[in-house]
């Protein structure tokens, strides 16, 4: 479904942060504008296409699936975050899929566009390099996670990385909603079962406590100082 091309909206992204509402205006017209419904598919891996897509409203999930259907999640994107920047650089297929997890607005710029914007605004080039320099650590950091350390701990990882990313309060924080098992399981490349088992003796430990809908990390330092055993830092 198409929808009204408005540079006002792209002011939110964070990547075109301090543009000229001349260049915005010019984006905004060379933008595909589309809303997409929740639990919808925006890309699919291998996809040929080379667009860079902003996250004008919503949540978009990137993924995807092993042979035996197991799904992989790697990371959740927010409204005013970009994506696609990889294919557009390389001009190579998607390596992941895209789906929305709310429904969702999204401005779609093509290749040469984009490129095009890279060469006249060297402080968006930079943002891309310092994007694409995170994205890289994260999945380093994931890799030696999955290759040295069993379940439990990586159940335990993924725990402080969201318990980090919604804010910490003293030695407490909330995630609210709580994801769900299958959610983990994804995040940590095991079953829902194996979760479920690490989340209840958590639970026994004083680690955690189910609050409604949410879940409450009652001792981060626990959990921080569980994973500096096995990883040799937190």
């Amino acid at each position: 479904m198409t929808t009204q091309r408005s540079s006002l909206a792209l002011q939110h992204i964070a990547l075109l942060e301090g543009l000229s509402q001349q260049r915005l205006d010019q984006l905004a017209q060379r933008c595909q504008w589309q809303s997409v419904p929740a639990s919808a598919p925006l890309l699919l891996r291998s996809e040929e296409k080379s667009d860079v897509y902003f996250l004008v409203s919503g949540q978009l999930r990137v993924t995807t699936y092993s042979a035996n259907g197991r799904q992989i999640t790697f990371r959740d994107l927010n409204e005013g975050e970009h994506l696609g920047e990889i294919a557009a650089i390389d001009g190579r297929p998607r390596s992941a899929d895209v789906v929305t997890l709310k429904a969702s607005v999204v401005a779609s710029l093509d290749r040469a566009a984009f490129l095009e914007l890279l060469r006249d605004e060297p402080m968006v080039a930079e943002r891309v390099m310092r994007s694409l320099t995170s994205l890289v650590r994260q999945l380093s950091e994931r890799v030696i996670d999955l290759s040295t350390m069993g379940v439990q701990n990586r159940v335990h990882a993924e725990l402080l990385r969201l318990a980090r990313e919604a804010g910490i309060d003293g030695n407490r924080t909330r995630l609210d909603p709580a994801p769900t098992h299958a959610e983990l399981a994804s995040r940590v490349s095991t079953n829902r079962e194996q979760v479920t088992r690490e989340l209840n003796a958590l639970q026994r430990a004083g680690i955690l406590e189910k609050d409604g809908k949410a879940l409450v990390v009652l001792d981060v330092q626990r959990l921080v100082a569980m994973l500096a055993e096995v990883r040799g830092f937190p």
